[in-house]
């Protein structure tokens, strides 16, 4: 095997690894449900993105062809982890999980609640109630 190929190959698995790595350390060791969805989301997904090329690389020059396996799964990747993230954050926010203490922006957030909530006004649980279009 050319060496050019063993190095991009290895340089691609070695940071990979530590993208993974720092992904899992954080989503153990973070302090809140966020912070937690943070890092798996952006440093896996770009660390999981650079073992799959690393594959494809290794497996296209072993075989003589492009595979699309392993490029198929990284788009598969980088296309669901945001919108997994982005459901997670939004059901979160809309249960009031609470956030860490040294948060800084505080107002942010419950401005963030306030325009989740379809029923601001508790007493009005039901949207046909206040329907405008049935003329009540």
């Amino acid at each position: 095997m050319e060496f050019w190929i063993e190095l991009v190959v290895s340089v691609l698995l070695v940071v990979g690894a530590g993208f993974v790595f720092i992904g899992s350390l954080g989503l153990a060791k973070l302090p809140d449900f966020y912070t937690r969805l943070h890092a798996p989301t952006k440093a896996t997904t770009l660390g999981m993105g650079c073992l799959l090329i690393a594959s494809m690389i290794l497996v296209t020059y072993q075989q003589g062809y492009l595979s699309l396996h392993e490029l198929l799964i990284t788009l598969f990747l980088l296309i669901t982890a945001p919108v997994t993230a982005y459901m997670l954050s939004k059901t979160a926010m809309h249960h009031n999980l609470e956030i860490v203490d040294k948060t800084s922006d505080k107002a942010l957030t419950k401005r963030a609640r306030e325009r989740i909530n379809p029923y601001p006004n508790p007493s009005n649980s039901d949207p046909s109630d206040s329907d405008p279009a049935s003329g009540s």
